[in-house]
């Protein structure tokens, strides 16, 4: 089972690079190693003093740069199975060298060659094949390398784009101060944090987080907002209770039709009324932290909703919110939740909940800055991280 895994791993990790390319680059690159290898069967002619026919050794150095060779398509591109054969085969190869060289020998009746010019011969059949293979291997960097600065090109332009769609928030009403920012793990993430002020002054902010990171979630994310704003565009004419709900029914309508099946988006969102109330709703999202200076403690609240775009539900419900003057409501993404230290511990609610009583008080943008801080010295950030923050006034 170890080496099972050990097999799956570097399938999956190690090789990836040379599963995913394609062949019309992928034979510079086998080409090489197959020359690399040949060199072995220069090199057992030498350990001979040279004295093999010249044809025998040729067929031997081809077998063995095939070998090699069939290393690479094996673990890179066959299935499992042909693991285990070719592990098998490796007991017999030198038998099927030999065989195959005794067999050319007798059949093209080939005769040992002297041994000063079989040493020779030898020796420009290692020089050769390693300055042959230096080029080919150049030629695949150079082909990777042309690619890899395309997708870096491509990716700098999504990583714009990303900037556009998801900037840090920042947004001040006569009762309420929002704040939000989201941090991506690659140069494009999932996560997305917006507010939207409504024709009658009313404020709705909300963070989503699309599973998985990287440029699908980025395309995601950007379908979800303009998705979010689009259904947002009447929200101020409608009953305040029922905007949050109805935004989760329209996002969960529309986005099995823009993705690949697997992917989902949890949201948690607000309804900051001008008159002070507050509604809020969520499908699927971490605890919302809700810290109180005046109760002096911090409390958290959970809606067990489904996901967004993952099966075809309805009934999403929202509730009510009461905020005293001081009030802050702090949403975190998994991607700060779920940062792990070298013994696999996670950040969690816990670290983040003395984050939040120890710089509750400080300005909104300085409270996130510690939130993130914090986590980045805990561990290493894997995923996007995303805080939305919202203080109630007097």
């Amino acid at each position: 089972m170890g080496w099972a895994k050990k097999i799956l791993f570097y399938r999956s990790k190690k090789w990836q690079p040379l599963r995913e390319t394609p062949w019309s680059r992928l034979w510079l690159f086998t080409t090489a190693v197959f020359l690399i290898f040949s060199v072995i069967g220069f090199f057992d002619d030498l350990m001979n003093q040279g004295v093999h026919p010249y044809g025998v050794t040729l067929i031997v150095a081809a077998m063995c740069g095939l070998n090699a060779v069939l290393w690479i398509l094996v673990i890179a591109r066959l299935p499992l199975f042909t693991v285990g054969l070719l592990i098998l085969f490796e007991f017999y190869l030198g038998n099927v060298i030999t065989l195959v060289a005794t067999w050319a020998g007798h059949t093209f009746k080939l005769q040992p060659v002297p041994g000063e010019a079989g040493i020779r011969f030898a020796a420009w059949g290692i020089l050769i094949p390693v300055m042959t293979a230096y080029g080919f291997f150049v030629g695949y960097f150079r082909a990777e390398g042309m690619v890899a600065g395309k997708i870096r090109n491509e990716l700098a332009l999504a990583h714009g784009i990303q900037k556009t769609l998801v900037p840090p928030i920042s947004l001040r009403t006569g009762l309420f101060e929002i704040y939000g920012r989201s941090q991506p793990s690659e140069q494009v993430g999932g996560d997305l944090v917006d507010a939207v002020q409504l024709p009658n002054g009313d404020v709705i902010a909300y963070l989503a987080d699309i599973a998985g990171h990287g440029l699908s979630a980025g395309i995601l994310m950007g379908m979800l907002k303009t998705a979010a704003r689009t259904a947002l565009l009447d929200a101020g004419d409608g009953e305040p209770s029922e905007s949050l709900p109805l935004l989760l029914e329209k996002l969960n309508r529309v986005l099995p039709d823009v993705k690949e099946p697997q992917m989902y988006a949890t949201l948690t969102a607000f309804r900051l009324n001008t008159d002070g109330s507050v509604w809020y709703a969520m499908a699927a999202s971490p605890p919302v932290l809700h810290w109180s200076p005046q109760r002096k403690n911090l409390q958290l609240m959970l809606e067990e909703q489904y996901p967004l775009g993952l099966l075809p539900v309805t009934g999403f419900t929202g509730d009510s919110l009461h905020l005293l003057p001081g009030d802050v409501l702090v949403v975190a993404t998994d991607g700060i939740l779920e940062v792990c230290d070298g013994k696999e511990v996670e950040f969690g609610i816990e670290r983040l909940e003395q984050a939040i009583e120890t710089h509750a008080q400080k300005p909104l943008t300085e409270l996130v800055e510690e939130i993130l801080k914090k986590a980045s010295v805990f561990g290493k950030q894997t995923d996007d991280q995303t805080l939305l923050v919202i203080r109630r006034f007097a």
